[in-house]
């Protein structure tokens, strides 16, 4: 007998394979990309705190738009449209030029390359170079109008100075390897004080004991190691980031692809919940189509940026945007065949949340969805940064050659051993354990997961971990889902599930995102890590605690204490066919 073919709900798997293939491309790596460009991790951490706040924004716009046009279908693939040209645009940002600190002084003309990692493994390396050819480097510093002086007098000898620059260019050889040295993490390139030149003239860098030069300069040297080696010690200082017009470009970039992603989300699972009707628990069933998408091009684009790259610790991005433009463009031309959602977005938001605040049951499963928000932040925005850092400590130089294999891989085991399995059996698991008790077993794994990746040593034993995603997405998203749509007042349903999404993304996202970069940059990596598992745990036997005490108690008009076999009564009246209550 041949299984049977809902062919209604071919076009939402579809959709969901092909927007989630499309954006699993970019989506993991844009923290990793920032990193490259220079963003600290308070930057970045910042950047991903404001994103959710824009969904939060551009669902409730898009519904008034959506329902005043009743043109539903058509701002959805519009949406598609707007979050594929964003990402593809980043492709296009220049790169951020490379500074590093430069000091003439006692004697010594020096510039500090402070590298993320420093090891054996680069010294011997730079050991190879210098030892077969010349190593020349341009410079060019800043030079205020005091600085002018102490180059007249001491490196141009008087000659072309009447005009005073902001820069000063200036291109020399390094010395002999035997005069590099590690220090506290940095490398001292000490410079040949008679082999520079300024504009084609030699010049001498004398560097007198009495005064001192200091600046920042742009540097870029004849050999593509170095040059790496350059931009990795390249972070820029947080309060100059908004000054540069790449970080805006960046940002922007971010904020359209995110408004798009936030519609196409929230329109999407109210199209599939009107084609599911009452049968909200085969959501997982669709949505798993999501998670093969992303688990094939997030491990293929890992792959390809690798090979393309080869053993560059600079590595080139260019093949994700290409994939993620293709992919979501086929996701438009598959989204014509989906039907408009019947359900409209609120215009109103604000009076539907005053009300979905009246049941405590309510306010915990929003409280839940901050706590999840705040965990998936740390996984979705500092993971992969996390696995880089300990590449470079156990392997230096060498640690980034297969990075993007091991963060692709880490990404298909998380959709294909994780995601895929348990979105399958949510409905089973839903139906068998209730909403409430998901909810906590989402809370506890997360706790786990969290403290497995503060103990890591070695980046590629993060792949069996990445099992626990089933629990800490595909059971999570199904729980989120499933209890929104069931919870909904009639006729709300897709403000509901925009409202849920706006508080999980736009409150504990932003706010995990905010802290995470916070405490990567004081505490590093593993610390953060272990420090959020343990808030999970907590929260996980709290969040028990309290529906423990809800289904025993509640108060009635009076103010006195119901009994458990009436509140649940009462809680069954409130939210129709809850499977919670049975």
């Amino acid at each position: 007998m041949k299984p049977k073919i809902n062919k209604e709900l071919l076009p939402i798997k579809g959709h969901y394979f092909l927007f989630s293939a499309g954006t699993a491309p970019v989506v993991p790596f844009m923290p990793v990309l920032a990193r490259q460009l220079g963003f600290s991790s308070v930057v970045v951490g910042t950047i991903y705190s404001i994103l959710p706040l824009i969904g939060l924004l551009a669902k409730p716009l898009i519904g008034f738009l959506a329902d005043k046009l009743q043109k539903h279908k058509l701002l959805f693939i519009l949406a598609q449209g707007l979050t594929a040209v964003a990402f593809f645009c980043i492709m296009f940002i220049p790169s951020i030029a490379t500074t590093v600190d430069f000091h003439c002084h006692h004697g010594e003309a020096i510039l500090n390359i402070c590298p993320s990692n420093t090891d054996d493994c680069q010294q011997n390396t730079l050991n190879a170079i210098l030892e077969n050819k010349t190593l020349t480097c341009t410079m060019k510093c800043q030079t205020t109008e005091s600085q002018w002086d102490y180059v007249c007098k001491n490196w141009l000898g008087g000659k072309g100075c009447s005009q005073k620059e902001p820069f000063i260019e200036i291109k020399s050889q390094i010395k002999k390897i035997s005069e590099i040295e590690p220090t506290n993490k940095c490398l001292h390139f000490h410079i040949e004080h008679d082999k520079a030149e300024h504009q084609g003239e030699s010049v001498v860098l004398q560097c007198p004991d009495k005064d001192i030069y200091k600046s920042k300069c742009e540097v870029e040297c004849d050999d593509p190691f170095v040059n790496e080696l350059l931009r990795d010690s390249s972070f820029i200082p947080n309060d100059e980031v908004t000054g540069l017009y790449q970080f805006w470009l960046f940002f922007v970039c971010l904020i359209f692809s995110w408004a798009g992603m936030a519609v196409v989300v929230s329109v999407g699972d109210s199209i599939c919940f009107d084609l599911l009707g009452e049968k909200h628990h085969l959501y997982g069933q669709q949505r798993l189509w999501g998670a093969v998408g992303f688990g094939i091009t997030s491990l293929l684009a890992g792959v390809l940026v690798d090979a393309i790259s080869g053993h560059s610790v600079i590595k080139d991005y260019s093949i994700i945007f290409w994939m993620t433009a293709v992919i979501l463009g086929l996701d438009m031309l598959v989204s014509k065949k989906l039907p408009a959602s019947k359900a409209q977005l609120s215009s109103n938001i604000l009076k539907d949340i005053s009300k979905m605040f009246l049941s405590p049951r309510i306010t915990v499963f929003f409280i839940w969805c901050i706590f999840i928000g705040l965990c998936t932040a740390l996984v979705w925005n500092f993971l992969l940064w996390h696995l880089e850092v300990l590449g470079n400590n156990i392997q230096g130089c060498n640690g980034q050659n297969s990075m993007k294999t091991l963060q692709g891989l880490a990404m298909g085991i998380q959709c294909f051993g994780g995601e895929l399995p348990f979105l399958f059996l949510s409905g089973w698991l839903l139906q068998k354990i209730g909403h409430v008790n998901a909810m906590s077993l989402v809370l506890g794994a997360f706790g786990v997961r969290l403290l497995l990746y503060s103990f890591l040593v070695n980046p590629w034993y993060v792949l069996p971990i990445e099992l626990l995603n089933g629990l800490t997405f595909g059971i999570f998203y199904s729980t989120m889902a499933s209890y929104a749509s069931i919870v909904a007042p009639p006729g709300t349903e897709a403000t509901m599930q925009g409202l849920v999404g706006a508080i999980f993304e736009g409150v504990g996202v932003s706010i995990g995102s905010f802290v995470g970069g916070l405490l990567f940059e004081s505490i590093g990596g593993s610390e953060t890590f272990r420090i959020y598992g343990i808030v999970a745990l907590v929260a996980c036997l709290v969040h028990i605690i309290v529906q423990l005490l809800l289904q025993k108690y509640s108060k009635d008009k009076t103010g006195k204490l119901k009994p458990k076999a009436q509140f649940v009564e009462s809680f069954c009246e409130e939210i129709e066919n809850n499977k919670d209550c049975s």
